[in-house]
């Protein structure tokens, strides 16, 4: 009889069952291995494919893309989105307006939208991350009343976005004892479940927790070098120190930084109709001629570097600021007669520094060579005698502080910060004065002077001595007759703003005065010139 058989049944023999069973284990057990090997490089890869993406969110509209695409700055800088979402119910006490959200801070939101305008999104390191970009200092909102609905104008000056507050507000909040993932990753998981959306476990237990902890410790670290700024003179809405902060990225020791390069702060500028401006000398002291080198130092303030800047997006918003134009003023606030009779009056004084009108201002030719041993503009004499060129300090007699600060120290440095790459810096020039700029969309780029320190054209017109000597800033309601926006008003919408003060530091309303501006004419004269400029 077979020996795998018993005598009485003909089952399977108890050793030859054991092998049997231990056959069908192993298969199991291989079967077993090869799943859970497969989830697991199917879970190493999504992970690798999760952490290692770098997707900015893109626009097809060019518009579109200026206010809400990348500059590449969330690479360097990047904040967690859901963080920012969240960070004006952790931190309230530290908003100007304590218990608002980042309106507050004189941020625009359109409908529809998750983020202001001026902030992109980019998923990076396996999170989606946010930081601002060029439109948070070039977009701004423009109303005729305080109950018309604000018309969003793109590439005007932010003169509602308080960048020094911003800033002040992530240092604060950061060093905040309530900035710890116990209290924040709850509050984005309830954030999250008003969208309808859900905090997965990753997120919830390591990838926030992690995020958080590294957040605060750039951000201590940060306001550490940079706090020492802001507590110079407050910028208020519209306006940014430019060239300080890179003094602090290059090591500068500020205590030893002398008090006249202190207190910098400008006005954002325009920046429509970028073409025919090609060659000039501009950034208010005319330190550059070449609008590529001052574009990518723009975006250096975005958060980018050398390694991570999107040299593709921002190709593209250069090439539409070549020809983008601002908005007119609504014609039927324009007195055609008195604006005829303006005309002559703007051709006399105005037009050698400024240009024939607002939209007439380019050479018609010119050499705009990248070469670095021509770093001054050619055929200067094709710009009108001065438009686009430098005058000096002693005779525009403006407040100096920004021609200050931007020293021979910091030209040298500046050249280093590309260096081994092809867009190397190579056309910063220490100045000896400020330049004279086309006034395209000039209705729109109140307040005036280099600071923003006076605050509508008509105020301009007038003597120093006559000028407001404090207003606010930071209101979108537009006075049509004074050329300049509502200066008068504490706060509006919710929001308070910003009591400018010329005895300060960096915030002369001097200079731009004397015959030669245009303040000795008559009030009819002023009149007419200002009417004329509203056509602009």
């Amino acid at each position: 009889m077979n020996e795998r058989y018993s005598s009485t049944s003909g089952d399977l023999a108890p050793s030859a069952l054991t092998q049997l069973l231990r056959r069908r284990w192993a298969r199991i057990l291989f079967i077993l291995l090869i799943m859970i090997t497969v989830f697991a490089v199917i879970t190493a890869l999504l992970l690798v494919m999760r952490f290692t993406a770098d997707r900015p969110v893109e626009y097809a509209d060019v518009g579109e893309h200026f206010k809400y695409g990348s500059t590449g700055g969330e690479r360097e800088s990047g904040l967690p989105y859901w963080v920012f979402q969240v960070m004006p119910r952790v931190c309230s006490k530290h908003m100007p307006v304590p218990g608002a959200g980042y309106e507050s801070l004189g941020f625009i939101y359109e409908e529809g939208r998750d983020l202001p305008v001026g902030m992109s999104k980019r998923h990076n390191l396996g999170m989606d991350r946010t930081f601002i970009n060029c439109a948070v200092c070039h977009v701004s909102t423009v109303r005729h009343t305080p109950e018309e609905k604000p018309l969003v104008v793109l590439g005007m000056p932010a003169n509602t976005f308080n960048l020094f507050d911003f800033q002040k507000f992530l240092f604060e909040c950061s060093a905040d004892p309530a900035f710890r993932k116990d209290v924040i990753v709850p509050e984005i998981a309830r954030a999250m479940e008003e969208r309808g959306e859900h905090l997965g476990v990753l997120d919830r237990h390591l990838v926030y927790p992690v995020a958080i902890w590294l957040m605060r410790e750039r951000l201590t670290m940060l306001g550490g070098r940079f706090g020492p700024l802001l507590n110079d003179t407050p910028w208020g809405p519209g306006r940014t120190d430019t060239f300080n902060p890179n003094k602090v990225l290059f090591n500068f020791p500020l205590d030893r930084i002398a008090a006249r390069e202190r207190n910098a702060a400008v006005d954002f500028p325009s920046i429509w109709l970028q073409k025919p401006r090609q060659g000039m000398q501009l950034h208010w002291d005319g330190n550059n001629v070449m609008s590529e080198e001052r574009n990518k130092n723009a975006a250096f303030g975005t958060g980018t570097t050398p390694p991570t800047i999107d040299l593709k997006a921002i190709g593209r918003i250069e090439q539409w600021l070549l020809t983008a134009e601002p908005p007119k003023l609504k014609s039927e606030v324009v007195d055609q007669a008195l604006a005829a009779k303006g005309q002559p009056i703007y051709a006399h004084y105005c037009a050698g520094c400024h240009g024939t009108n607002g939209r007439e201002f380019s050479p018609p030719g010119g050499d705009t060579s990248r070469d670095c041993l021509k770093s001054e503009p050619n055929d200067a004499a094709l710009y009108g005698p001065y438009v686009g060129r430098i005058t000096r300090i002693e005779d525009v007699g403006t407040d100096r502080h920004r021609l200050d600060s931007f020293s021979y120290d910091l030209v040298v440095q500046l050249g280093t910060i590309y260096a081994g790459y092809p867009h190397r810096y190579c056309h910063y020039r220490k100045t000896f004065g400020y330049a004279n700029a086309p006034l395209d969309g000039v209705w729109l780029r109140a307040p005036y002077l280099h600071n923003g320190s006076v605050p509508t054209l008509r105020d301009l017109l007038e003597p120093s001595a006559s000028r407001p000597p404090t207003f606010y800033r930071g209101d979108d309601v537009y006075d049509t007759v004074r050329m300049g926006f509502v200066h008068t008003e504490a706060s509006r919408y919710g929001r308070n703003f910003f009591l400018y003060d010329t005895k300060q530091p960096g915030n002369s309303n001097a200079g731009h005065e004397g015959a030669a501006y245009g303040t000795q004419l008559s009030d009819e004269e002023k009149d007419a010139l200002v009417e004329y400029l509203k056509t602009f």
